[in-house]
């Protein structure tokens, strides 16, 4: 088990990696690791990820009070996104934020990464939606992201960059590459053409493979109401999922993912 300076350590170097992908410009993004229930590290604003040692890396608690914090170092203002997290996924243990160009793009155009176009996405991933926009450092963008925690472990956040969050920093960090890896390769396809689309039954047994690997987080293929009833899961369903069957009195996540889908879909114009 890691110590809390190895910890830091691990912050600095994920710090280097995201600066040094170009996922970050001067002293943008922020990431967090959980301590406990009650203790939270958190990279500092003004600096710059990339050149960041141990003593920059600052504590806080889980209503983001500073715990400790060296002078001249104070959290990051996202800190309320963070804890929104950890706040409504007890399963989650790191937080990393990055503005990634393509996935930026695309946060920035308003189009969400739903399109079955590689294995891999589909099966880390499944899809990316597109919280609605909230000025930093505000109290808007955790509310905004809310309604998506329970049902995706990767966010685009409008007209601002791009949330992942896993049970470890590497794990994030890694969602966050492969967010960034899908849009990419989602956005020089639609240079040529555009990208040749899984069908359902190639994406279901995709799903499947997930399933039986037992893989943590939220996806679709675990939560898709037609996944709960027994029936074949869904990827890009132009909102069919949440018509397979009527959701039960109280079924509020069917409700959510087929409220999350039919928009997605909207503005794709599907």
């Amino acid at each position: 088990m890691q110590n809390e300076y190895e910890i830091k350590k691990e912050m600095c170097e994920i710090g280097r990696r995201v600066y040094n992908r170009g996922m970050v410009a001067a002293n943008d993004g922020n990431f967090s690791v959980k301590l406990n229930d009650h203790e939270f590290l958190c990279t500092p604003t003004g600096v710059s990820k990339g050149f960041m040692t141990p003593e920059y890396i600052c504590k806080v608690d889980e209503k983001g009070n500073v715990l400790q914090a060296n002078k001249g170092f104070r959290p990051s203002s996202e800190i309320k996104m963070h804890m929104r997290v950890y706040q409504k996924r007890p399963d989650v243990n790191a937080v990393v934020h990055a503005h990634p160009l393509y996935a930026t793009t695309f946060a920035i155009a308003g189009i969400p990464l739903t399109q079955p176009i590689m294995p891999e996405a589909v099966i880390a991933l499944g899809c990316v939606p597109i919280a609605p926009y909230g000025t930093p450092s505000t109290m808007e963008i955790p509310d905004a992201v809310e309604p998506y925690l329970q049902h995706f472990d990767a966010v685009l956040l409008e007209n601002h960059g791009a949330l992942t969050f896993s049970d470890s920093l590497l794990a994030a960090y890694m969602k966050m590459e492969s967010v960034e890896f899908y849009a990419q390769l989602l956005w020089q396809t639609m240079q040529i053409g555009g990208p040749q689309e899984f069908s359902k039954e190639q994406v279901e047994r995709l799903y499947e493979i997930r399933r039986k690997m037992g893989l943590p987080g939220k996806h679709p293929a675990n939560l898709c109401p037609n996944a709960q009833a027994g029936k074949p899961s869904c990827h890009s369903c132009g909102g069919s999922c949440g018509k397979a069957a009527a959701p039960a009195e109280g079924n509020t996540d069917a409700d959510l993912i087929a409220s999350i889908t039919k928009k997605v879909m909207e503005q794709l114009g599907m």
